[in-house]
């Protein structure tokens, strides 16, 4: 068993080298869910901000006032 870990002499950097990428991994994971969530966030508040421009719209378009005069 030892000489698997051991890996004929380099197992230092063979499992350097995992740890590494494992490592390098999980910090892309972590980052892109942190960003997911700030793209999430951000498109909430653009949906909140244009909800009371299009209700004003469509109740305009329901008075009979769109915006265009003869």
């Amino acid at each position: 068993m030892m000489e698997f870990f051991n890996q004929g002499g380099y197992g230092g950097y063979v499992w350097g080298a995992f740890g590494m990428t494992f490592g390098l991994l999980l910090i892309e994971i972590l980052q892109l869910r942190g960003s997911r969530r700030a793209t999430l966030i951000r498109i909430g508040r653009l949906l909140r901000l244009r909800a009371p421009r299009q209700a004003a719209a469509a109740s305009s378009r329901r008075q009979g006032t769109s915006g265009t005069q003869p």
